[in-house]
């Protein structure tokens, strides 16, 4: 999938880095499935860099239009589950 990474320029280039490998493997986790300790690691990095919710709210929401998903659902599976693999 060829997708428009929301991203900000106030993120220095390893935030970036961080956030494309985030959604990345949220989009992974519809494709193929996913290790669930990575995907939280990530997510963990993800709210590093993006602390705030609404931001969140936010860029999930531009991410997921886009590609037909739900970032939310994705972290939301991965948090209730206790499974070693997340797939959509």
């Amino acid at each position: 999938m060829d997708s428009k990474l929301p991203i900000s320029l106030d993120w220095s280039t390893d935030e970036v880095v961080d956030v494309i490998r985030f959604f990345e493997i949220v989009e992974k986790a519809y494709k193929h499935g996913v290790d669930r300790e990575q995907l939280l690691a990530q997510y963990r990095r993800f709210k590093e860099i993006v602390p705030s919710k609404s931001e969140e709210k936010q860029l999930f929401k531009q991410y997921d239009e886009e590609l037909g998903i739900s970032s939310y659902q994705v972290i939301k599976k991965a948090r209730e589950e206790s499974s070693s693999k997340i797939k959509m």
